[in-house]
């Protein structure tokens, strides 16, 4: 098979790096997006070093403990340390089995620029895992609820940062918007991960925007202040724009409506990464981009305790991730004593919706294997099978077995050269469909590619390989 130069690079820099921008693909969630920045980090350092060949360095190893010792390698004490400023909350241990929850908090700064000092968050968002059942918790929090603030008289939720900020608390405004919301919802909060919109909009823009359907018009405000109208529809939406959508409040349902935005924006983020060949362009950035965007991501996480929680969050299955909005079921319309419109909570509802997203039963093999066949259905992807081995057959034995279990496979053939391992590309961006093929043919992560093309007309390549003859038979599903 004739080769790019870029497919080369690709294919040499092995795909188990795929998993640290899993972590926008796999969390659901702004919490997430700290682990493709930090993927920055690390390959500042080996970009830096690299000679400029057209095939990148093997870096990342298969397993997270090999990849923590490359990273104390290369970084020595840094991937230890939490990555913000010393006054901090407290960074805390993890042992890799007990349910961790982390904080998200999107900051406007425009507080600090208009003089209105430290700034408030615009955005509050609750991640929780759960590595014993492989579940995943999403929870977005409405700015304008109105809550205890420990320390403090009650006020809106947004306003916890900016009050820990003012008065120096310990751990200064993450650490008391972690105190808030833990006695809002009677849980610990463990980390948080806080990002400010300059680097939300950089990362989107350099993923080429995000593609969303706009489901009515909307008038949005991006920050640079040139007010636009967007029509319904698919588009993609640069990262002013995008940033601006998952903002708005103008609509019927508010607060409730924006916090569903922001939960599509970033669902849209996961499906650009996996829909292009984003990686390469990003190693090649990753220099001036981490410059930019390190000053705006800061957590109490080390790089060490990204890594695992990547490596758990890519082994979450999409039906196992609940995700919620706390909604006019868990609060209502009310005004404070000085005359803020706020929400106020129920507070058995809310704990009611906190049981129902953090604690998801095992939902069982036959539902699970049902909801992802309709899951590939939707994605209407085209399969082309071709036989990479000198064992005649093989192609019509794999297209056979692919439509037994509902795969639409488009022809079947020989390839032009031989595969010791089954392999898949991705033409045309196909999360559903790749995660079912890899299961069905027992095709390893690190033989699935991700190549940007849709001119062909196929939309998955599936070659087959030795491997296959020497299972013997026919894998089952």
């Amino acid at each position: 098979m004739e080769r790019s130069r870029e497919f080369r690079v690709r294919t040499r820099f092995p795909t188990p790096q795929n998993w640290l921008v899993v972590g926008v693909v796999a969390g659901f969630t702004l919490a997430a997006l700290i682990t493709a920045i930090l993927t920055f980090a690390i390959v500042r350092d080996l970009v830096a070093s690299w000679g400029g060949t057209d095939v990148l360095p093997i870096f990342v190893p298969q397993s997270p403990q090999a990849m923590e010792a490359a990273l104390q390698s290369s970084l020595g004490e840094k991937s230890e340390l939490p990555l913000q400023s010393p006054d901090g909350p407290p960074p805390k241990p993890w042992d890799d089995t007990s349910r961790v929850n982390i904080l998200v908090l999107g900051l406007d700064y425009r507080d600090w620029v208009s003089g209105g000092g430290a700034p408030r968050t615009d955005t509050m968002i609750l991640v929780s895992m759960d590595p014993a059942s492989r579940t995943m918790g999403i929870l977005s929090i409405p700015r304008d609820l109105w809550v205890n603030i420990p320390g403090f008289e009650p006020n809106k939720i947004n306003t916890a940062y900016r009050l820990g900020e003012v008065y120096r608390v310990e751990g200064g405004g993450p650490g008391l918007a972690m105190r808030t919301v833990a006695a809002l919802l009677g849980m610990p909060v463990d980390y948080y991960v806080q990002i400010d919109f300059a680097a939300f909009e950089k990362l989107i823009d350099e993923l080429g925007g995000v593609k969303l359907t706009v489901p009515e018009e909307i008038k949005v405000d991006p920050i640079d202040g040139n007010t636009k109208t967007l029509q319904p529809g698919v588009q993609v939406l640069p990262g002013k724009l995008a940033l601006a959508y998952a903002r708005a409040r103008g609509t019927a349902g508010g607060d409730f409506d924006r916090a569903e935005r922001q939960q599509q924006v970033i669902l849209g983020i996961r499906n650009r990464i996996m829909s292009r060949d984003t990686l390469p362009r990003l190693i090649r950035r990753a220099v001036p981009l981490y410059e930019t965007l390190a000053s705006g991501v800061h957590t109490n996480l080390s790089l060490v305790q990204v890594i695992r929680m990547t490596w758990l969050a890519q082994q979450i299955p999409e039906e196992s991730i609940q995700r919620n909005v706390i909604g006019p079921n868990q609060a209502t319309f009310g005004t404070a004593a000085d005359g803020q419109d706020i929400l106020v909570p129920i507070p058995e509802a809310i704990r009611a919706q906190r049981d129902e997203i953090f604690s998801i039963g095992p939902i069982g093999p036959q539902t699970a294997i049902t909801d992802q066949i309709e899951k590939v259905k939707a994605e209407r992807a085209q399969v082309r099978v071709l036989n990479g081995t000198a064992t005649p057959g093989l192609a019509a034995e794999a297209t056979n077995f692919l439509k037994e279990n509902q795969v639409s496979v488009l022809e079947a053939g020989n390839a032009s050269e031989r595969y010791s391992q089954t392999t898949l590309i991705d033409y045309t961006g196909n999360p559903q469909t790749v995660q079912y093929l890899t299961g069905l043919l027992n095709i390893s992560p690190s033989n699935v590619y991700h190549r940007y093309n849709v001119d062909d007309q196929a939309d998955i390549l599936v070659l087959i390989g030795e491997d296959w003859i020497s299972e013997s038979a026919t894998p089952t599903p």
